[in-house]
């Protein structure tokens, strides 16, 4: 049995978590079943925006129109495309192998590890042991039961971005960011699309005014079905036939595509770990449990991003791997913050959001005020002709504490970042916006027009 000062097993955030133990000089076992990097470089965030990006010009030529150009598009290039994606991870992924694998301190197993015991790992053929564990193992795409999907053949993003042809058409099931995103970037490349959602609604998890603007700009460019199972999949001349029924009506039809994309959602990736073996709690789909501080229910084991099946983002993985180091080795323990957890959708139009939805402050019982702002509403908004653009804030009534902002439009991203560091200042209310000159005209006003509109919901005043 080798014994380590550290077992990370995982290399998308884990490795923050390695490093910083490296430049303690400990000895460090690395256990990754894929390529380095993790989702976010391989198969997540990276590929995806350096795709979504040359499509999101594409979608802003078209909407020129209603400011007065009309723009041609000569040509998509997804050969290049292709290129620039893959001169980004090629790189980034070989150069984190090569820094491992010439680092004495640190042992790679390039295995689907699993727990034979409390604090031992079966990893190929060595059995190793640690006092601390870090488990970064992330989650993979869970593939719904339908029959006829595995003999007919389907990709998932987690061999999506190996493409060398852009297919003539796609059928996505799945309404999630994934669909939204990805369904962006094939049709503004040629690609007709079809968009097949389980869910009443596009994005789910957005607010529900964010949702149905999503689906009604998005029906611009592709096929998008919502509130619609999938009864089975063929093939039938060189294409794929999806069988899709109605939830409200109960009628059936069919999609035909040349391929289909499955993102309908993500399942836990401990069933690989078998961390009963060890004693480690897992919930009612597998996710691993942790407390506040990120430990699981065995001492010395931490679990961090996707793996604990909370907010599932890069970033929030990043604080995780420097919040479960101090715990492990600093002195007094810090909790975890989940208050002001940002994320976008950079489909088009993008969506920016953190903290809570104004459903999830009612059922945490908080009286809010809600501040709604529409883009057109401000001259620059009005210069883009961003007749969707829109965003919705919620604090509580009393403190005037921001508990969420939500946005869709251009830029949602960017400012939605500004309601974040507000979030996280001082007494965490808007006041320093509504002291600060904003200037004008800039999208910015959308966003201080929306707090400066605060109302009650439950009473209606004008």
């Amino acid at each position: 049995m080798k014994n380590y000062d550290l077992i990370v097993i995982g290399s998308g955030a884990g490795l923050n978590v390695v490093s910083r133990a490296r430049n303690r000089g400990m000895k460090v076992a690395l256990v990754e079943n894929g390529p380095m990097g993790g989702t976010c470089l391989n198969r997540g965030c990276i590929p995806s925006k350096v795709l979504v990006t040359p499509a999101e010009l594409v979608r802003a030529m078209a909407d020129a129109k209603r400011i007065g150009i009309h723009a041609k598009l000569e040509k998509a290039d997804f050969q290049l495309v292709r290129k620039r994606m893959w001169d980004l991870i090629a790189p980034d992924r070989d150069g984190i192998l090569e820094g491992v694998q010439g680092d004495e301190g640190v042992d790679l197993f390039p295995t689907t590890a699993f727990f034979i015991g409390r604090n031992a790992l079966q990893a190929g053929k060595e059995q190793i042991t640690s006092q601390r564990i870090v488990i970064a193992i992330g989650t993979r795409t869970h593939v719904p039961d339908i029959p006829g999907l595995l003999d007919t053949g389907f990709q998932t993003t987690e061999d999506f971005f190996e493409i060398t042809e852009l297919p003539e058409s796609m059928v996505i099931l799945g309404g999630g960011y994934k669909a939204y995103e990805l369904g962006m970037f094939l049709s503004s490349f040629g690609c007709r699309t079809t968009i097949i959602g389980r869910n009443p609604r596009l994005l789910k998890n957005e607010e529900p005014e964010i949702s149905e603007i999503a689906l009604r700009r998005s029906r611009g460019y592709m096929d998008v079905l919502v509130n619609h199972d999938v009864d089975s999949v063929r093939s039938e001349a060189g294409n794929k036939v999806v069988v899709v029924r109605d939830r409200a009506s109960g009628r059936t039809r069919e999609v035909r595509g040349q391929q289909i994309l499955v993102t309908t959602g993500v399942q836990s990736n401990a069933d690989w770990l078998r961390p009963q073996a060890s004693g480690i709690a897992v919930d009612k789909n597998n996710y691993i449990i942790v407390d506040k501080y990120l430990e699981t229910n065995v001492p010395g084991i931490f679990a961090i991003g996707d793996i604990i099946g909370r907010t599932m983002f890069r970033h929030t993985a990043n604080y995780h791997s420097e919040l479960v180091w101090y715990n492990m080795f600093g002195g007094k323990k810090v909790e975890l913050d989940e208050h002001a957890v940002p994320h976008a959708v950079f489909g088009h139009p993008e969506v920016g959001s953190v903290g809570l939805t104004h459903e999830e402050c009612k059922d945490r019982g908080y009286k809010v005020l809600v501040g709604t702002s529409d883009y057109m509403s401000t001259a620059k908004g009005y210069a883009l002709g961003e007749e969707d653009g829109f965003v919705k804030v919620i604090v509580d009534q009393e403190s005037r504490r921001i508990l969420g902002a939500h946005i869709v439009g251009s830029q949602a991203a960017i400012l939605v970042q500004q309601v974040v560091y507000l979030m996280n200042a001082g007494d965490q209310t808007y006041m320093p916006m509504a002291r600060s000159q904003c200037i004008h005209p800039a999208l910015s006003e959308v966003v201080t027009k929306a707090f400066a509109n605060l109302r009650d919901p439950e009473h209606h005043h004008h």
